[in-house]
């Protein structure tokens, strides 16, 4: 079955930095598109970051674009968020995302997420 470990979360200043990964298995890593998510305290869970299965392209929100990068290991089947120049707004649970299509309907698969906290 399909499982998402998310790692690399912690407590850190403001302009510090943190780096997640999230270890898959269960599928074909190298073949689908990764995401992650992060939800602040009483906010709606919003994407922050897409990398395509090569991982030649990546999408990143504006908020923080410039200071986050998304890459992968393909022969790691993981997949990484560098987070610099962190601000008490990334505060959240980062979450890591897939999905895929079997016959037309879409499955969602979602690891248990990691606490980043931005705080001095």
């Amino acid at each position: 079955q399909v499982q998402l470990v998310e790692s690399g979360g912690g407590l850190v200043q403001p302009g510090g930095s943190l780096r997640l990964s999230c270890a898959a298995s269960g599928f074909t890593f190298s073949t689908y598109v990764m995401s992650w998510y992060r939800q602040a305290p009483g906010k709606e869970r919003e994407l922050v970051a897409h990398i395509t299965p090569s991982g030649g392209i990546t999408n990143l929100i504006d908020s923080v674009k410039g200071r986050f990068t998304c890459s992968r290991d393909n022969a790691k089947n993981t997949v990484y968020l560098q987070m610099n120049i962190l601000k008490p707004e990334d505060t959240g649970v980062y979450y890591c995302h897939t999905n895929k299509r079997v016959v037309g309907v879409r499955y969602d698969y979602w690891g248990q997420g990691t606490q980043v906290t931005v705080s001095s």
